[in-house]
């Protein structure tokens, strides 16, 4: 076996293994140990060393995935599933409609406030839809417009992931489409396509302005001038 110096251990750590040599009947020197015995000692003390050493990353620095937008993203997922378990889709979808509706009526107020009009033309009404869900972070578009109905399409939820599996969710959407077309253009029905909720890639939503045979024909919700 070879034989070091021991010149960088601390004075206790020698003693500890002084001892452990002249039991393992290990040559010792003045200054000197067996090799092997003091590599297992060294690891041995390095390793109770590190355990005293190691520092705890504060509470509040953890990188957790929890934001305001994620809490109130799984707050209403949670809370329209539950409604969707209770009493059904249908009813469901009815009762976050009224929240909807009562955010449009809002949100349309602030718009007109800010434009300085007393009503919207058909084309504010379309881009107004499309700045709303900009603002709140969804990925909105024009297809194609008339003054007989509103083609958008979407590929990125304000919701997020938490959408999926929660049709109900998109009464807000519906509602909010709905009632502001209405309120300034006097007639709106609302038909979702396709939706993101519902496993679709993107979203395809029509707005119909005018009570055509494509709007009779189509499965949706109307609205009227409150």
């Amino acid at each position: 076996m070879g034989i070091i110096k021991l010149n960088q251990l601390q004075e206790c750590t020698l003693s500890l293994i002084l001892k452990r040599a002249d039991s393992d009947n290990s040559k010792i020197v003045l200054g000197e140990v067996n090799y092997k015995s003091c590599c297992l000692e060294k690891k041995r003390i390095q390793a109770i060393m590190n355990q005293s050493t190691v520092t705890q990353t504060p509470i509040n620095a953890l990188e957790l995935p929890l934001d305001r937008e994620g809490f109130f993203g799984t707050l209403i997922r949670e809370l329209s599933g539950t409604l969707q378990e209770l009493v059904g889709l249908e009813e469901a979808s009815g009762f976050i409609s009224v929240v909807g509706q009562t955010m449009s009526r809002e949100i349309d107020k602030e718009y007109k406030s800010a434009l300085k009009v007393s009503n919207l033309s058909r084309q504010q009404v379309s881009e107004v839809l499309v700045d709303l869900k900009k603002r709140i972070k969804g990925g909105f578009y024009i297809i194609e417009e008339s003054d007989k109905k509103i083609v958008f399409g979407n590929h990125n939820c304000p919701f997020g992931e938490k959408v999926i599996g929660r049709p109900s969710m998109c009464m807000m959407t519906s509602n909010v489409f709905g009632s502001i077309a209405a309120d300034n253009l006097g007639y709106a029905k609302v038909e979702l396509q396709e939706t993101i909720a519902n496993g679709n890639f993107g979203c395809r939503i029509v707005v119909y302005l005018e009570h055509t045979e494509e709007a009779e024909e189509a499965v949706g919700r109307e609205y009227f001038k409150g």
